[in-house]
């Protein structure tokens, strides 16, 4: 019973300080190359911003990030279906649209 309240106390602590930073954190998932699941008026921001650079389709998430320069990393399947990842700066300013074709059929 000790581990586990000591998980709970962790996961609250980091609950708190990312409420107060005004982004919310994932504190569970079992995707290894997740980053940090963001939401919040900055998460919103950002979703809307990568949705006009790619011309619509639907945003499935919203991460903080650090690669190229980015803070803001935003996976958006386009309404061609496509699926890419949208980085964006501080600003909501376009860095980088890379293809997140994890399952995709390569003909190399």
């Amino acid at each position: 019973m000790e581990i586990k309240r000591k998980y709970l106390a962790v996961g609250a602590t980091v609950a708190a300080l990312a409420a107060g930073s005004g982004v919310a954190l994932a504190t569970a998932g079992d995707d290894d190359d997740a980053g940090e699941q963001a939401s919040g008026p900055d998460a919103a921001k950002a979703s809307a911003a990568a949705l006009e650079i790619t011309g619509g389709g639907t945003a499935n998430s919203v991460e903080l990030d650090d690669e190229n320069g980015a803070v803001w990393e935003v996976e958006v399947t386009k309404p061609d279906g496509e699926t890419v990842d949208v980085r964006l700066d501080g600003d909501f300013g376009r860095v980088a649209v890379e293809s997140d074709s994890e399952d995709s059929d390569d003909d190399d």
